[in-house]
């Protein structure tokens, strides 16, 4: 039986309005009140004059969504739904940082009134959600989950629908992707599934529990950076055998049921971090996950990797590292994305200084002040015939459009072009990954 829609006066409150929370407030904006809040005032104030810096969301859709913005927590008081899609990171040590998630709980356990709910898309570990959320939802509120209430006790519901965003996807928006969601108890779990079939096209999947939604997000992206490390492994392999991979994805790629991975760095906020959630939780029960780690090793170390074949095709063309002007076209961690959180092209610049290399970077999307902010890097609009080498880092369009012809031009004459996305014709490049 088809759950009742959720009632009238749902009031609607997305926690953290990045490139998750935006779209989504912008979608739950089209039919429900709802207010955006962020604990950055800058970011509020862009949203308020109707830009939005991760280019997620364009500013006539914007204005149409009718949304409040606000980054004082009074504002969203009057809410009797709380979304929360905070960053969920990893430390230096790549073990789980849940400080945002658990002061967005805290901070949403101040407001809470009897009967509001708290749906959860942050990727979290399965166990997450009811094991350190909800205590401090409680602790918080002097409220208990309606899971534990016993009759006639005050109480909130809590759910878990993971987030599906795919940052710079002009195809899969919000709408369009299919929404897994759960709920702490079968009413909870019936109001939050026809919440997000009010304003997902694509329709729900509502799993049997809070861990199983948890688990089967945290597993999209363990499966999708395994695929990506073996191609890496392959990749390697293959240079080492004389054969170009690309030409052997391709022919491997006739068979209807070959997967289409490709090589490359693993950054971002999700493929390169999630991983590291799930064998957190797995070896806290004992159980050791070798195959999720070695992949991880192998994508850690792309970089590297890289690296160390741009200066061998370069001593192979007697240019000496040393003071050579290497420029790195893309910083961000994928194309046609200004999104530089984690991403591994800085893993590239460590290395080929370590040549004691002269290296600078060009992205035509990311944000000048962060680049400098988060990785001390200087961005630069490149000069004609300057650099020793080239490193094709990421695909973005620009690039594309310039062609091999308009990259070589940066290169002095016999420069070394390096094409990690396989973006250019082989024969125009001197090494591919």
């Amino acid at each position: 039986m088809t759950p009742p829609p959720p009632p009238a006066h749902t009031r609607i409150a997305v926690i953290g309005l990045g490139y998750v929370g935006l779209p989504l407030a912008v979608e739950f904006g089209k039919r429900y009140d709802t207010v955006g809040f962020d604990i950055a005032p800058a970011r509020v104030a862009e949203l308020r004059q109707g830009r939005d810096s991760t280019r997620e969301v364009e500013p006539a859709e914007l204005a149409a969504a009718g949304l409040a913005f606000s980054d004082q927590l009074e504002d969203i008081r009057a809410c009797n739904v709380y979304v929360v899609t905070v960053p969920t990171p990893i430390d230096d040590a790549r073990r789980p940082d849940l400080g945002p998630l658990i002061r967005a709980s805290r901070e949403i356990g101040s407001l809470l009134a009897p009967g509001d709910t708290v749906i959860y898309e942050s990727t979290v570990y399965p166990g997450c959600t009811e094991e350190v959320c909800v205590p401090i939802l409680e602790a918080a509120s002097g409220l208990v989950c309606d899971a534990r209430a016993a009759d006639g006790a005050a109480s909130f519901r809590c759910g878990y629908s993971p987030e599906r965003v795919n940052p710079g996807d002009r195809q899969h928006r919000v709408a369009d992707i299919r929404k897994v969601t759960s709920g702490s108890t079968p009413e909870a779990a019936d109001f939050i599934d026809a919440l997000y079939a009010g304003i997902i096209r694509a329709g729900t999947h509502r799993a049997s529990s809070i861990r199983v939604a948890e688990a089967a997000k945290v597993i999209e992206n363990t499966q999708r950076d395994l695929n990506i490390a073996l191609i890496n492994d392959l990749a390697m392999l293959f240079n080492k055998l004389g054969i170009d991979t690309q030409e052997v994805l391709e022919a491997a790629g006739t068979k209807w049921n070959f997967l289409p991975f490709r090589p490359g760095l693993v950054g971002g906020h999700c493929i390169s971090v999630d991983p590291y959630y799930l064998t957190h939780k797995a070896q806290q029960v004992g159980h050791h996950p070798d195959v999720i780690l070695a992949g991880r090793r192998t994508n850690d170390g792309m970089g590297a990797y890289v690296a160390h074949e741009v200066i061998r095709l370069m001593l192979r063309k007697r240019i000496n590292p040393v003071e050579a002007r290497i420029l790195v076209l893309g910083l961000s961690f994928k194309e046609n994305c200004p999104d530089l959180r984690n991403t591994r092209v800085v893993d590239i610049v460590e290395c080929l200084r370590g040549y004691n290399a002269r290296v600078e970077v060009h992205d035509p999307l990311a944000d000048a002040a962060e680049a400098r902010r988060e990785y001390g890097l200087d961005l630069v609009a490149p000069a004609a015939g300057e650099y020793d080498a080239i490193v094709l880092a990421v695909a973005h369009d620009a690039y594309r459009t310039l062609g091999a012809a308009g990259i070589r031009a940066y290169g002095k004459p016999g420069a070394v072009l390096y094409d990690v996305k396989s973006l250019l014709p082989r024969d125009a490049v001197d090494g591919r990954l």
